[in-house]
Formats: structure tokens, sequence, C-alpha cells
């Protein structure tokens, strides 16, 4: 597995691996917002981002070039290259629980790292995505908050977690 810069091509791809709300709303908290998905959902949110020196959206794939996985890593703080943050993990669901998900993190942490000196990285994950959570902590993610946000008019809690480099 590599991580490449995200093509525009790759949208219709990952978009097509969020199968219900609950996915796309565990995936995109409420920044995508409408489903189903069409296609073309992540360039249209990443277009709003495009013009962004601090935005960086990734793309993993396998030895054929096949897409496999996405995240995008930003600094909050332009000025702040020390904290980055993790957003849109997400693997296909053919090869997920199979640890292609902790392997595309780990490329992701590092890429931080060794282009940015990145010494801390922060990310969101919903408490009713135990799986997810699960991944992090074994990367050394650790909570460090949480906050509760409506979605699909209930209440979800997502927890703040963040990794010391």
């Amino acid at each position: 597995m590599t991580l490449r810069k995200y093509k525009p091509e790759d949208s219709k791809i990952i978009c097509s691996w969020v199968k219900d709300e609950k996915t796309l709303f565990q995936w995109s908290a409420d920044k995508i917002g409408k489903f189903p998905l069409l296609g073309n959902e992540l360039n249209e949110n990443y277009a709003q981002r495009n013009d962004e020196e601090c935005f960086f959206p990734l793309t993993a794939v396998d030895e054929n070039e096949n897409v496999i996985g996405h995240l995008f890593a930003l600094y909050p703080h332009a000025d702040d290259k020390a904290r980055a943050h993790f957003g849109f993990v997400i693997v296909s669901p053919e090869i997920r629980g199979k640890g292609y998900g902790r392997k595309m993190l780990e490329l992701a942490i590092e890429y931080v790292q060794k282009e940015f000196g990145a010494s801390k990285i922060t990310l969101g994950v919903f408490e009713n995505n135990p799986k997810a959570k699960s991944c992090y902590e074994s990367l050394g993610f650790s909570p460090v908050g949480q906050r509760t946000v409506t979605i699909m008019g209930s209440e979800w809690v997502c927890i703040d977690m963040e990794l010391n480099l």
C-alpha cells in the first residue's frame, strides 16, 4: 500500500463505499450531509478547500494502483505545522477489519511527520464506531475530550483523540 495525492476520479470510488446514512455520518460527520452519494460529493467538498495550502487529501492504493482507502490531513492553524488533523478516514468495505486502515494511518502519520514535522495529530471518532476507535488507539491515539453533536435527529458523542509523536 502507498499513499498518493487524491485525484478527482477517486471521488466516485470512495463515495461508492458509503452504503447507508449511518456510515456517511460516521465517516464525514455533517460535512457532506446528503445521502445517497452520487459520486462527486468528495470533489464538491474539496473544491471549497482547494486553495488552502494547509489541506492535503490522500488516497491509499494497492500494488496495482487500485483505490483502497482515503483520508485527509490538514493543519488547523496555517502557521503551526506541528499540529495536524486527520479526517474522512475510510477504507474499502471489502478490506475492512484486515489491518489496511491501520497501515494507511501509519503511512499518513509518517507523511505528516516527514513532510511537515508534525509532532501532534488529532482526529475525531464517534462513540458508535468502536472498530475505528480501537484502530486509532492501537496506533497510540488517546481520548482527550468529547462533544455531543446532533446527527440524523439524535445525539452522537464524538471522541476527540490525539497522538503525540
